[in-house]
């Protein structure tokens, strides 16, 4: 084995959460592929946290930090033992941009693989309805029993939340970025694929030692420019915004707020995804995934074809056998009829954020808003007066001090606009 490429594989498996439970099960995938394929796997683990869980609490104050010390623990384990190579596996939100940032500064021959996502339950639930169920529940909208039947049948299995949330924003952003082999972002986390991504991983690692391609070569600004391209047309979180900046920055990329607005323009929101729309991730996957969306962006000159990926071709190499979506399926629009033909994804200016801010529209809302300000100083004062019905229809719910210095740790607000 002395010979052999060593290839570290960064496992964030854990059961604190449904996102990351099974990972360590595909890492031992990882571990035998790589073995089969020639090199020699060793597997060694990071941390998660689940942003669902500590949702809502102090807890969540750790959230973005767990981001960096994925990071630096990767680093610090493949740094130290000179591995050859890295293979990194993310389920939950933070994991993604934590395992990127990571393989960016080590800067050899890596791969990442998503863990997939979690399936809806069989009443078409997931656990964004918890949180909403919770909102309904706390104004006197919902009984007890119905919030308790919401609870006990919408996270079973393993897997990341299950519609365009962060994690699988994430993913399809890696995927379109080229760190990740086609099809990993939008298969379900205890499918074949699933384990067919895995499988193939060993000898994907394999082709890039070979080639000595490495994260620097394919993480070029091109290539982000593909991957906030494909996140607009999927209609993307705005945690895409504030992980890609971190992201292009670990790798040397000079990536701005303005790209997002410049790309933006000419970019459409082509998927019918929740919390954007009505459909999960699973059900994408059973129509192609993200692929054949790739191919239209790239036939229509949105996408830079030019650029490498981790399978050693070029992107659009990677697509010129992509089949078109069934004319039969509703969850992508055509490009001549998308659901919004701009961004969702705005970035503002003003005297409330000097510096910038990001604001997700479905189109709808007009170009201004007008309203009372309604101002709290911590999420849990916000979240008081939203569900003691003092917040009423054209205020505008202002909450300060939850940034990264100020909270300390930037909490996202998902309980607050929840129970909006």
């Amino acid at each position: 084995d002395f010979k052999k490429p060593f290839v570290g594989i960064a496992s964030t498996g854990a059961k604190v959460t449904p996102c990351n439970m099974h990972i360590n099960q595909l890492a031992d995938v990882v571990e035998h592929s790589i073995d089969d394929s020639g090199g020699k796997g060793v597997l060694f683990n990071t941390i998660t946290v689940s942003d669902g869980i500590s949702m809502g609490t102090q807890g969540m104050k750790y959230s973005l930090v767990s981001r960096e010390v994925i990071a630096d623990s990767i680093e610090t384990v493949v740094g130290c033992l000179g591995y050859d190579g890295v293979i990194a596996i993310g389920g939950c939100d933070k994991n993604m941009p934590g395992c990127i940032i990571g393989l960016a500064r080590l800067n050899r021959p890596s791969i990442f693989i998503y863990g997939g996502s979690i399936k809806p339950s069989s009443e078409n639930t997931d656990y964004v309805t918890v949180c909403e169920k919770t909102g309904e529940f706390s104004k006197g909208e919902l009984e007890e029993s119905d919030l308790i039947h919401v609870e006990k049948i919408s996270v079973k299995g393993p897997g990341s939340c299950g519609g365009m949330y962060t994690a699988n924003t994430m993913a399809s952003a890696i995927e379109a970025l080229g760190m990740s082999l086609p099809g990993s972002s939008s298969q379900d986390a205890t499918s074949d694929d699933k384990q067919k991504d895995c499988i193939d991983s060993g000898q994907a690692i394999m082709n890039l030692l070979d080639k000595d391609i490495k994260p620097s070569d394919i993480m070029t600004k091109e290539a982000f420019e593909n991957a906030i391209t494909v996140v607009i047309s999927l209609g993307g979180s705005t945690n895409a915004v504030l992980h890609m900046l971190a992201m292009a920055h670990a790798i040397g990329v000079q990536l701005d707020l303005d790209d997002f607005t410049r790309i933006g323009k000419k970019t459409p929101v082509m998927a019918d995804l929740k919390p954007f729309g009505s459909h999960y991730m699973s059900e994408l996957n059973a129509n192609g995934g993200i692929q054949p969306l790739m191919k239209t962006l790239l036939d229509k000159g949105l996408l830079h074809g030019e650029c490498i990926t981790v399978t050693g071709n070029t992107l659009a190499e990677n697509l010129s056998n992509v089949k078109p979506y069934a004319d039969n399926q509703n969850i992508i629009r055509s490009f001549e009829k998308p659901i919004k033909s701009t961004s969702h994804l705005r970035i503002l200016y003003g005297n409330l954020a000097s510096e910038g801010a990001v604001a997700k529209i479905t189109g709808k809302e007009g170009t201004s808003f007008e309203g009372k300000a309604r101002v709290f100083n911590s999420e849990e004062e916000g979240v008081e007066a939203i569900l003691n019905k003092s917040i009423e229809a054209g205020d505008v719910v202002v909450i300060r001090y939850e940034g990264p210095k100020g909270g300390p740790g930037m909490r996202e607000m998902l309980k607050p606009t929840s129970a909006i």
